[in-house]
């Protein structure tokens, strides 16, 4: 495994554990509102630090992205974390959460892991070395049409609210034809299981870069596609579409007559 790689499974299985720890109390944690319908924890801070204390342990000089924290320390290798991906789902006790962590270098991510600390399903990747579940190699589905497919999806909120008319269109093209589509209410596990074929598509506007660093090259990793709405590359943050090939094509196509100028991106 890449010393990035194992440096990050050990952070995440800290912060997973630390997560599981609490759920039973996550009723009576303490809770602060970001914005509207967007809360964080003291249970997402501590997860956080966690994952820095363990990635500096290490390198000592590597900067960090995270959400709760921002940006800090150097510029060649910068760590972007997501330490609770789904909090909303964690004060609710639903099961469906989990810990993203990634290596950039250069601009570029060479390492990622996404862990689901209650299933205890560590997914990872390592850039030319593929993507792995539990040392099983990810590939995405063979779906070949949208008709048939299992689709992902998250919708709009806090300032992303202002798409909410479009993407509705989307969802209503994308429900019509589909076998089923999925909010699980977690984006980085939504892409650790595109990449491992869980679901064969998936499609989400106004997310940040902790919540797609990894899954970004898990997803490549795996054979599939990642890019904004009107397919282009995607750079971490933002509007996004993911799948195996067909799939992405598929979705970048159902999603065209719906994008205006500031979706086009």
């Amino acid at each position: 495994m890449h010393p990035l790689v194992n440096i990050a499974v050990g952070a995440a299985r800290r912060a997973g554990e630390l997560i599981v720890r609490n759920l039973d109390r996550a009723g009576g944690v303490t809770v602060s509102e970001k914005s509207r319908n967007d809360f964080v924890t003291e249970i997402d801070r501590a997860a956080e630090q966690l994952v820095i204390e363990t990635i500096h342990k290490a390198y000592p000089d590597h900067g960090i992205l995270a959400e709760e924290s921002g940006r800090h320390g150097g510029d060649e290798y910068v760590w972007i974390i997501d330490p609770l991906d789904g909090t909303t789902n964690f004060l609710h006790g639903f099961p469906q959460f989990a810990v993203s962590i990634a290596c950039q270098h250069r601009g570029r991510v060479e390492a990622g892991v996404i862990f689901d600390p209650l299933r205890s399903e560590l997914f990872t990747a390592s850039r030319g070395a593929g993507a792995q579940l539990e040392n099983r190699r990810l590939r995405v589905s063979a779906q070949r049409a949208i008709e048939g497919s299992l689709i992902g999806t998250g919708f709009p909120y806090r300032a992303n609210t202002r798409w909410l008319k479009p993407y509705l269109a989307m969802l209503e093209q994308v429900m019509q034809r589909a076998a089923g589509v999925r909010r699980p209410g977690s984006a980085a596990l939504d892409l650790a299981y595109v990449a491992a074929g869980r679901l064969d598509g998936f499609w989400e506007l106004g997310l940040a870069p902790w919540d797609t660093a990894a899954g970004n090259l898990m997803i490549t990793e795996a054979g599939g596609r990642i890019g904004t709405l009107a397919g282009n590359p995607y750079a971490d943050g933002g509007n996004l579409i993911a799948g195996n090939p067909r799939i992405f094509t598929a979705l970048v196509e159902t999603c065209a007559p719906f994008l205006g100028d500031d979706l086009r991106g």
